[in-house]
């Protein structure tokens, strides 16, 4: 993980996945989500639904295997309580806003 290049982690069942907002993976999450802006938008006013957290960490992901569901990475976030997956969910959204 290379938090200068806008990464973050993500443990899910005691191993760390690297969250990499790419073009392709934030092109996704945006088809699935819709703008990214309107999605910043609601994080700021604290109006994200788990759904779409666990959404956007699921495009991000940068290596799949194929133990590794959506509904698993929903249940780590959940496990581990928002406030300790808000630090990556900050990091991906001054990604999105900021870039490189």
């Amino acid at each position: 993980m290379n938090p200068a290049r806008g990464e973050a982690a993500l443990t899910v069942d005691g191993a760390v996945l690297t969250l990499r907002p790419s073009f392709e993976a934030l092109v996704a999450a945006e088809g699935e989500l819709g703008p990214l802006f309107a999605l910043v938008e609601r994080a700021a006013a604290g109006t994200l639904s788990l759904a779409e957290i666990a959404a956007l960490f699921w495009h991000v992901v940068a290596e799949r295997g194929p133990e590794l569901t959506r509904e698993r990475v929903g249940e780590a976030i959940l496990e581990a309580g928002l406030a300790a997956v808000t630090p990556a969910l900050r990091t991906l959204i001054l990604q999105i806003l900021q870039g490189r």
